[in-house]
């Protein structure tokens, strides 16, 4: 669901304590936040492949310049000028550049650069370049290179493969309806592309998915005249979903053959690996139940099952995420992320399956594997030990089992390791620190600071906010973000407004300058002389199995539970107008504002869902069904949740608001519950948004968040 998840991300906020004189406007929040009002950074900054010195790009003289520096040097130098890298241009017989481009120093020791529309890597030991990508190649849908020098790319549905003077045709029988090369399961299990080239770059492992019986669902195009309809692929929870399967082109012998990956047809295979030596291919296979995972391999070179290497089983569902990661100094073990001791770990094995030992234990979470230093005996990984709320690069030693933390202090990092492993970069961030970063020494800690950013809103007149838990009934600690109101008279009842999301794979609540947000709308609000609370309640991401699992076939309840915690912690608080409130949600957050206006109708007074789920049988397969199972399974748990036919509780002011090009969440799902509304004489209010699909991007933005901010003040105000 990680389309539904960007829009929350856009939304979580946590903002510091200041009391000085200017106010933010509504361009400032969602505009100017990432412009004139974003924190300072380093721009581009990274690595030197091989060394511990590091670039990042900045203006000289009215251009861009790179520059660059290390632990012994106390002053930055000048590394690259659009002159020097214009003169090596001209030199290599190459186009110029008329502004500096990005560049890519820290994937290998080529500089890899795109020149005109072409992409090109530059030697800096020999002086020479060379064309990884035409421009006609670069262009090509999915254009994906290996380190042989092959191009794997779509064109008219059907996969390609240019060896840098001929391109071979891989398929034939591509069509809308069979599609090749590209992302399936609906970007579920970690799935975000289709090709995988092996280690050596001369195999490229690719999907094929057959979605011709997937019932059409139409898409109205309404830029035309007449408008047209255009036919997406969107397999409903209970119904036929598509069939996957894997195939292999071996490039120098052009040959292809497709894994014996078995049936049912409906399975997912996702989390591909190559082994080391790219004579066997593994795939995590899951059952449509979600409920049984096996790890299989498979011969590259006939596609044969070899065997299943080791299963996993769990009363309400296995979620693979990630593909099996091969030692760096061993070809015969790999390491395994897994949650099956309730939080998500790594856990070492050997080749042929044999659980060596778990690496790392805890009631907190790996979040992130970062990769091996030089020696492949340490592993640098990011997880959440300290708090659920930050995030922290360790370093574990495979041996010996010990981890080391590398990043200091209560916030969220956010790091790149040299490819030695000896040399970290540090970005940071807390609620009062806008941004620090640092370079870091690994083994002794020492620490050189590059940049301390200045408070951009150190003009602003804010409210003061902070974050904290309640205590759910559960017993599970439920993390809150409240902003007060800016110039707080704790005597005077003040208006409130809750956003919440619930689902998984999101947090809202991080101790991160503005919460990792891309707007400052929840502090706008206070400046309105709102109360605001962001709450994340169970369901939500990174703090175990149990807390997300706790609303398996019964999406909402448990998080209607723990906003009836938040709101009762609400109504202790001397300043807040309990008979004033507002709640407001997008995507599984939409869904839950509608679902507790319906279940709770005295609580809020107004409340605006976005994007919402508003019957789980319109929703996707893969989503749905790990969360409720079938409607045929569970015909109880669809019934209780579907909210269309529950509308005629409503008692409060609803804004319902859905992309009319949203092929996540359907228009469906909010048309058929104003239809109800409607039937039964209750009035709610609806807004579109045309060219949009679930999320509102761009200007329209702002748009969006004015819209929803005028509908509370009218309604609570």
């Amino acid at each position: 669901m990680k389309k539904l998840v960007l829009f929350l991300l856009l939304l979580s906020a946590t903002v510091i304590v200041h009391g000085q004189q200017k106010n933010l406007s509504m361009l400032d929040a969602m505009a100017n936040v990432r412009t004139t009002l974003a924190p300072q950074s380093l721009r581009g900054l990274q690595f030197l492949y091989g060394k511990e010195d590091y670039v990042y790009i900045k203006p000289l003289n009215n251009e861009m310049a790179w520059f660059t520096g290390n632990a012994g040097k106390k002053e930055d130098q000048l590394f690259l000028t659009l002159k020097q890298l214009n003169q090596k241009l001209r030199v290599a017989q190459q186009d110029t550049l008329a502004a500096m481009p990005a560049i890519q120093f820290n994937k290998g020791k080529e500089w890899i650069f795109a020149v005109n529309g072409k992409q090109l890597a530059y030697n800096p030991s020999a002086n020479t370049f060379t064309t990884l990508m035409d421009r006609s190649l670069a262009g090509k849908d999915k254009a994906e290179r290996s380190v042989a020098g092959y191009t794997a790319y779509l064109e008219n549905y059907n996969l390609f493969v240019n060896d840098g003077q001929t391109a071979k045709q891989v398929t034939n029988d591509g069509t809308a309806n069979v599609v090749y090369a590209s992302s399936v399961h609906r970007d579920e299990f970690g799935i975000s592309k289709g090709t995988f080239w092996s280690n050596n770059g001369k195999q490229l492992a690719f999907y094929r998915m057959d979605q011709s019986m997937v019932a059409d669902y139409p898409i109205i195009d309404w830029t035309s005249r007449p408008a047209k309809n255009i036919n997406i692929k969107y397999p409903m929870a209970g119904d036929k979903s598509h069939e996957v399967t894997v195939g292999v082109y071996n490039a120098q012998t052009q040959n292809v053959v497709y894994l014996k990956t078995g049936e049912p047809a409906e399975q997912y295979l996702t989390n591909i690996a190559w082994s080391p030596d790219d004579k066997y291919v593994y795939i995590a296979v899951l059952n449509r139940g979600q409920n049984h995972m096996e790890l299989k391999q498979f011969d590259a070179q006939t596609g044969n099952y070899i065997k299943t290497l080791f299963e996993e089983r769990d009363a309400k569902y296995v979620e693979p995420l990630v593909p099996v990661k091969f030692l760096k100094n061993d070809p015969q073990q790999f390491i395994w992320q897994s949650n099956r001791d309730g939080w998500n770990h790594l856990y070492l094995y050997s080749a042929n399956g044999k659980l060596i030992k778990q690496l790392t234990k805890g009631n907190w979470e790996v979040l992130e594997v970062k990769g091996f230093d030089t020696s492949g005996d340490n592993l640098f990984y990011v997880s959440t030990e300290e708090s659920p709320i930050t995030r922290n690069l360790y370093v574990l030693n495979i041996r010996s089992g010990k981890s080391k933390r590398i990043t200091t202090g209560t916030a969220v990092h956010n790091t790149e390791v040299s490819s030695s492993g000896n040399t970290v970069l540090d970005r940071f961030s807390t609620t009062k620190n806008p941004g620090t970063i640092d370079l870091v020494e690994v083994k002794t800690g020492q620490r050189k600071q590059l940049l301390q950013a200045a408070d951009p809103l150190k003009n602003y007149a804010l409210g003061e906010s902070s974050i904290f838990t309640i205590k759910g009934k559960s017993g599970d600690d439920l993390y809150c973000n409240l902003f007060k109101p800016t110039h707080l008279d704790s005597t005077k009842k003040h208006p409130v407004i809750v956003y919440w999301y619930g689902g998984s794979h999101a947090q809202l609540i991080l101790d991160q300058w503005n919460g990792g947000a891309g707007n400052y709308w929840f502090q706008y609000l206070a400046e309105q002389g709102f109360v605001v609370l962001v709450m994340d309640t169970r369901g939500s991401d990174n703090r175990g199995k149990a807390f997300e699992q706790s609303m398996f076939r019964k999406v909402g309840d448990v998080q209607m539970e723990d906003m009836m915690t938040a709101v009762d912690y609400l109504k202790r608080l001397p300043y807040t107008d309990e008979k004033n409130m507002g709640l407001f949600g997008w995507s599984f957050g939409g869904f839950n504002t509608v679902d507790f206006m319906l279940n709770h109708p005295d609580v809020f007074k107004a409340a605006v869902a976005g994007g919402a789920v508003t019957n789980w049988n319109f929703y996707e397969v893969m989503y749905t069904e790990r969360y409720m199972d079938t409607p045929q399974e569970n015909p109880e748990g669809y019934a209780a949740t579907n909210l269309t036919n529950q509308i005629q509780k409503l008692k409060g002011k609803l804004l319902l608001i859905h992309g009319l090009q949203d092929n996540v969440v359907l228009q469906q799902n909010t048309v058929e519950l104003v239809k109800k509304a409607v039937d039964n004489n209750i009035q709610v209010d609806y807004m579109i948004y045309p060219g949009h699909e679930h999320n509102v991007l761009g200007k329209d933005r702002t748009h969006l968040y004015q819209k929803v901010t005028d509908y509370f003040m009218q309604n609570l105000k």
